[in-house]
């Protein structure tokens, strides 16, 4: 081995290694930020599990105000929301689903099931936890130095993180969703899903699979009373309304 080579190998191995203690040192404060939300956060692991009823939004419907006008979130909550939550729970009748188990339980196996209750199982995870995801508006809003550095040793930077998902939100042709996963190898990916469908569908034709731990509605009916055609100015004002608290307590209990 001559000189340079040798010198390429410390400094590759001095920087995995750096690499590693860095995440190792995030995921101890991690689990010590984590303790802490959860003391201070009600029942919080009701937070983490979707029955097949509609919860209560965490806001009032104007709270996030500027960024969803009140309007669009009333419709989006007690009509669209609403209808997958109903069409769910009369698919269930229907096919004899457990209603006793989770919908996160129901997903994992949706093969099984009727289109019907695939795209409302989906359609009502996917509100349910899209409303968690958010919080009144916070300006520079940003993850704790904790989760920052989980992301920044996933995606090299908050800036490639936030433009990668950004770019999963746009760019998802027509009608769906834009996710934060952990994928089945404890990597952190980012991806998008048609329609009603998520991360944790047994189905082979979603290509993403994993547990989800952030998503962004980008249906026309979530911003176009306010925004119109213009999807890519709502996804960008939404930063600020990110929970990433929530997002905390959904990787926390992976």
């Amino acid at each position: 081995m001559n000189q340079q080579n040798a010198k390429s190998r410390r400094g590759f191995i001095k920087n995995t290694l750096t690499g590693a203690a860095m995440l190792a040192l995030g995921t101890k404060g991690l689990a010590e930020t984590i303790s802490s939300l959860k003391q201070k956060t009600k029942n919080y692991s009701e937070l983490l599990i979707t029955g097949f009823d509609q919860k209560s939004l965490p806001y009032k419907y104007d709270a996030l105000e500027d960024i969803i006008d009140a309007t669009t979130m009333e419709i989006h909550y007690s009509k669209h929301a609403a209808g997958y939550c109903k069409n769910l729970k009369d698919a269930a009748i229907a096919e004899k689903i457990d209603t006793n188990q989770s919908v996160e339980t129901l997903l994992s196996n949706i093969s099984k099931y009727s289109t019907k209750a695939k795209n409302n199982a989906g359609g009502h995870f996917n509100h349910e936890m899209f409303w968690q995801c958010m919080q009144p508006k916070t300006p520079d809003n940003k993850p704790d130095d904790v989760f920052m550095k989980i992301i920044e040793n996933n995606f090299g930077s908050f800036h490639l993180f936030k433009s990668q998902f950004t770019d999963a939100a746009k760019n998802r042709f027509g009608s769906g969703w834009a996710w934060l996963y952990k994928n089945t190898n404890g990597e952190l990916k980012i991806g998008s899903t048609q329609n009603q469908d998520n991360p944790l569908m047994d189905l082979p034709s979603i290509e993403i699979k994993g547990s989800p731990l952030l998503c962004l509605d980008v249906w026309e009916h979530a911003y176009y009373l306010k925004y119109q055609n213009r999807r890519a100015e709502y996804i960008e004002n939404w930063w600020n309304l990110v929970n990433w608290n929530y997002v905390k307590l959904r990787f926390g209990s992976l």
